[in-house]
């Protein structure tokens, strides 16, 4: 196995009062060097999350950032350095957690979307989320989570977005 060191280095989408969270585990090394979130060209997070809202597929950065700010969602990951190979969750290693204090510490119901199984895996093996967040695991929209439609997938993104 080739693990490589990695940092997040993707600035924090959040908007104070943005009361969703959605959670990936640690950023794609595509992500990495475009420097934002779900860049891969096959990731079906920006379609799945449009079409929640039934709204145009936001296609350049600031559009993506107004889109989730107009919908009140923050966007972030649960692993803020680890040793990686390639861009597979399942080779994590020496995982450090990022500091969610920003969202859990915000004042009211608060909602936690995992963007997959790894996300939600790093979420509690280091966080502790209040009686006022409540957790949805989601499939991953990664291209390696090919076994779940892209209907599939926008159901249960509006299941946990929308209530």
């Amino acid at each position: 196995m080739d693990l490589e060191k990695k940092t997040h280095k993707i600035k924090l989408v959040h908007l104070k009062g943005n009361m969703i969270l959605i959670l990936g585990s640690f950023p794609s090394r595509k992500s990495l060097e475009e420097g934002f979130y779900y860049a891969h060209k096959q990731n079906r997070f920006w379609k799945v999350i449009s079409m929640v809202f039934d709204e145009e597929t936001p296609s350049n950065k600031e559009e993506k950032i107004n889109f989730l700010n107009k919908h009140g969602i923050s966007l972030y990951d649960s692993l803020e350095e680890c040793e990686i190979e390639g861009s597979s969750d399942s080779s994590i290693r020496k995982e450090v957690p990022s500091d969610l204090s920003f969202f859990l510490s915000q004042k009211g119901e608060k909602r936690i979307i995992f963007n997959g199984k790894a996300a939600e895996k790093y979420f509690k093996k280091y966080q502790s989320a209040g009686s006022d967040v409540t957790l949805y695991p989601c499939p991953s929209t990664s291209p390696a989570n090919a076994k779940d439609s892209l209907q599939y997938l926008v159901e249960c993104y509006k299941k946990a977005i929308l209530g």
